[in-house]
């Protein structure tokens, strides 16, 4: 019979060390964890969507303002307006401003965006703009987050079925769950860097639909801008599936400047700046139309360059394009112009049917099938610097973005 173990002073002092180094790694986990730093209050009351006003107002004053940088346009969201600032995301009523639910992080703000009742804020981490989140707009309960290496900033973007986060080496695709479907440019794993067409470079603009994204990209060996028209929902989210890829042509197609302003599911409008060249020969500013593989199809000339603010959304079927002192109206299917209103300060809202633009002193209700004005809502907007005006129409409210700002506006 074997005599029994017995422990050692040795054996007691190794299980010590090593309960303490399990309690002291339990503890960095935790400290490093997403967890840690984290603020969630969800909403005791969620939010419901007001009634569709069916009347315009015939005047709007301030209801209330909060601050409101993180986000590129005014978002509202499942019957809640939406801001951001610093690290944190509110969701508010829509006539107090009062906080319906809150969602703090210890790290600063890349991005907010909205789409289908949901909430995402991104946030900026030592891999840059990594850490996303996905809440929802009602109530601020956390469903999911994800995270990946990003660029340091990126500019999020929606377009009824997925989300693109693009930076300037690197973009990603997100489905509604933020599972990702595509990534393009560089990626930091080694065993994927041979699966992208083309490396080294620069991301210059994007922008997508369910079924096509294009990207403007500068590449080293490229003498002009290079328009790529991608699957935005590959078989493997690791290995793009090109359209199409074209080195742009004419005076300007080489400009920092050219952009993608809209994308269908058949046409891509992209913003060409136009030149002149020392011989004489020159360019108006145009706007050039492609198909679903980006090949040319039409060009149409501008009266005047769009200024570096200049943005697009998508209001229903139809396009509308500021200018940075107009608003172009794109034909829903060909992307062709079709009318043009003037004295615009940035993108416009729908309400009772009509297309609400911000102009100085107030908005204009525009007859969205040919842009002719039908009525004028004063509005005053003291301290105004001048800034792009992003509208959103939530029930009877007008949200106005502005200046970092967001703006309920009621009658």
């Amino acid at each position: 019979m074997l005599a029994p173990e017995r422990r050692t002073r040795a054996d007691i002092i190794s299980a010590v060390a090593i309960a303490t180094l399990v309690v002291v790694a339990a503890l960095v986990v935790w400290a490093r964890g997403d967890a840690t730093g984290t603020e969630s209050v969800t909403a005791a009351t969620p939010a419901s969507a007001p009634p569709t006003a069916d009347q315009l107002p015939a005047a709007l004053h301030e209801l209330w303002h909060a601050p409101d940088s993180a986000a590129t346009r005014a978002v509202i969201s499942a019957g809640a307006v939406i801001t951001g600032e610093g690290g944190t995301v509110t969701g508010r009523d829509a006539r107090t401003g009062a906080e319906i639910w809150r969602y703090r992080r210890d790290m600063p703000l890349c991005g907010l965006e909205s789409q289908f009742g949901q909430v995402v804020a991104v946030y900026k981490d030592q891999r840059g703009c990594s850490q996303a989140t996905l809440l929802a707009g009602e109530n601020g309960d956390r469903r999911t987050a994800r995270s990946s290496y990003m660029d340091p900033s990126i500019r999020l973007s929606v377009d009824g079925t997925y989300m693109l986060a693009q930076g300037d080496k690197r973009l990603e695709m997100w489905r509604s769950d933020l599972v990702r479907t595509l990534e393009y440019g560089y990626v930091d794993a080694p065993v994927n860097v041979k699966t992208q067409p083309r490396k080294d470079c620069t991301l210059l603009s994007a922008g997508s639909s369910p079924s096509r994204l294009a990207v403007l990209e500068k590449c080293p060996e490229d003498a002009t801008n290079r328009l790529t028209v991608l699957n935005p929902a590959p078989k493997d989210n690791t290995v793009p599936e090109e359209y199409g890829s074209h080195v742009l042509n004419g005076l300007g197609a080489d400009s920092p400047e050219t952009r993608v302003l809209a994308v269908s599911d058949s046409r891509i409008v992209v913003y060409l700046p136009g030149g002149s060249q020392s011989g004489g020969e020159s360019s108006p500013p145009r706007l050039g139309v492609y198909d679903s593989n980006g090949n040319p199809i039409v060009v149409h000339q501008l009266s005047a360059p769009l200024a570096a603010n200049a943005s697009t959304v998508r209001v229903g079927s139809a396009y509308l394009v500021f200018t940075g002192n107009s608003l172009i109206a794109l034909h829903a299917t060909t992307f062709d112009p079709i009318w043009t209103a003037p004295g615009a300060l940035g993108t416009p809202a729908v309400m009772a049917g009509k297309l609400l633009v911000p102009v100085a002193g107030g908005l204009a209700a525009l007859d969205p099938a040919n842009g002719a004005e039908v009525q004028r809502i004063p509005i005053e907007r003291p301290g105004y610097d001048g800034s792009p005006i992003s509208l959103a129409v939530l029930g009877g409210t007008v949200l106005e973005q502005r200046g970092g700002d967001l703006y309920a506006l009621g009658g």
